[in-house]
C-alpha cells in the first residue's frame, strides 16, 4: 500500500514540475479551458439568479379559497383546520366576510355604494401559501382543494409561473446543449497535449513497454497531467465568472440606487463549485485517457 501511494505521490509531483516547465503554454492550455468552461457556467449563474430576482418581485405564489355563502362557522374552521394540516401548504391567512368587505370599500372608493348594500355578497376565505411554486404542484394543490365540500371557487394565477418555467427551462437546456460542445472541445485541447507529449516520449514508450511495463504505468503520469490540467481549467473558470459577477454587481449598485432595490448577482455556491471542479477535472482525465489508448493500440499493433 505504500509503495502504491508512493509511486502515485511521485507521479504527481513529477507532473507538477512539468506544468511548471513549460508556464506559458501550460497557462493558456488552462486559460482556453477556462474561457470555455466560463461560457454554461457564467450562463447557469445567471439563470440561477434571473430565477432568485423573479422570486423576489414576483413573491410568493398564493392559491385563493373562497368557501360557499352558505357555510357555516362550523364548515370554515374545518376547511381551516385542513388547510393547515396539508402537507403541501406552507402557511394560512383567514379572510372574513366582514374583512374583505371593509377591504373592497376602501380599495375601490365605493364606500357609499358597497355601504347601500341589503347584505355582504363576499364569502368567507383563505390565503393559501404551499411550499413549492413550480407550476406542475400549484395546479395540482388546486386541483385537489377544489374537490373539497363547502368550496366554492380555488383561484390560482399560475399564468407567470408557467412563463418563467418556459424561461428557465429553456435556458437550462441551451446550457446543457453548450456545455457538451464545449465538453467535446475540451477533451479534444487535452487529447492533442497530450497526443504531442507522448510523441516527444515516444521511444522512452516503447523501451518501456520492452522491458515490461504495464499499461497502467505508461498512462499514469499523462494521465495525471490531464487531470490537473483540467483541475486548473475548471479554477480558472470559477475565478474568471467571480471576478465578472464582482464588476456587474458594482454596477447594480448603482442601477438599485435608481429603482429603490437591492439585486445582487450570487456566485456559486460550494456544491456548484465543486462541480465546477470535478467535471473539469474529468473531462482533462478522459481526454489524456483517450490520447494514451490510442497511441498504446498503435505501439502495440506493430
Amino acid at each position: 500500500m505504500n509503495n502504491w501511494l508512493s509511486q502515485h505521490i511521485r507521479v504527481l509531483l513529477s507532473t507538477l514540475k512539468r506544468l511548471f516547465t513549460t508556464p506559458v503554454a501550460s497557462l493558456l492550455n488552462i486559460l482556453v479551458i477556462g474561457t470555455a468552461l466560463c461560457l454554461p457556467a457564467g450562463v447557469y449563474v445567471l439563470l440561477q439568479n434571473v430565477q432568485r430576482i423573479a422570486d423576489q418581485m414576483v413573491g410568493t405564489p398564493q392559491i385563493s379559497v373562497f368557501m360557499k355563502m352558505d357555510a357555516g362557522k362550523d364548515d370554515v374552521a374545518r376547511i381551516g383546520k385542513q388547510l393547515q394540516q396539508h402537507e403541501a401548504v406552507s402557511r394560512v391567512e383567514y379572510v372574513s366576510r366582514e374583512q374583505a368587505l371593509e377591504q373592497l370599500k376602501s380599495s375601490t372608493g365605493l364606500a357609499d355604494v358597497i355601504g347601500g348594500l341589503s347584505q355582504n355578497p363576499l364569502p368567507d376565505a383563505y390565503i393559501v401559501y404551499p411550499k413549492k411554486s413550480d407550476a406542475e404542484t400549484l395546479e395540482a394543490l388546486r386541483d385537489e382543494l377544489q374537490k373539497w365540500p363547502k368550496l366554492e371557487k380555488v383561484q390560482l394565477d399560475s399564468a407567470w409561473v408557467h412563463k418563467l418555467e418556459a424561461l428557465l427551462k429553456f435556458g437550462r437546456l441551451a446550457v446543457l446543449i453548450l456545455a457538451a460542445l464545449l465538453s467535446f472541445a475540451l477533451v479534444a485541447i487535452t487529447f492533442n497535449t497530450i497526443r504531442l507529449q507522448i510523441l516527444t516520449q515516444r521511444d522512452e514508450i516503447e523501451v518501456s513497454k520492452l522491458i515490461g511495463a504495464t499499461n497502467a504505468f505508461i498512462r499514469r503520469p499523462f494521465l495525471y497531467f490531464g487531470l490537473l490540467q483540467g483541475l486548473l481549467g475548471g479554477a480558472a473558470a470559477w475565478l474568471i465568472i467571480t471576478v465578472s459577477l464582482a464588476l456587474l454587481n458594482s454596477s447594480l449598485a448603482g442601477l438599485g440606487q435608481l429603482y429603490a432595490s437591492n439585486f445582487t448577482l450570487h456566485i456559486f455556491s460550494a456544491g456548484d463549485t465543486l462541480t465546477l471542479l470535478l467535471f473539469s477535472s474529468y473531462l482533462g482525465w478522459m481526454g489524456a485517457w483517450l490520447s494514451v489508448a490510442q497511441h498504446l493500440w498503435q505501439i502495440e499493433s506493430r
